[in-house]
């Protein structure tokens, strides 16, 4: 996957996560897309639109870019 440089972006959050589609779910207007990242799973809603434009497939690599206000920490 091109880091930020050589797509000759610059974002200002810090939470990237790289993993692997796993499962995409369709509906009108949003999509679900879920994700393997080391042995956890990301689901993250996206337009439709945004899944079809940047063309994302079960099995791609991608990056999910994690801009919150808030972040909830629960022991284990």
């Amino acid at each position: 996957m091109p880091t930020e440089e050589a797509l000759g972006v610059e974002i200002s959050a810090r939470n990237q996560l790289r993993g692997r589609v796993t499962a995409i779910t369709l509906g009108g207007v949003m999509a679900e897309v879920r994700l393997e990242v080391g042995d956890q799973e990301l689901v993250a809603v996206i337009t439709r639109s945004s899944t079809e434009r940047l063309g994302i497939k079960v099995g791609d690599e991608v990056v999910a870019i994690i801009k919150a206000t808030e972040v909830m920490v629960g022991k284990v």
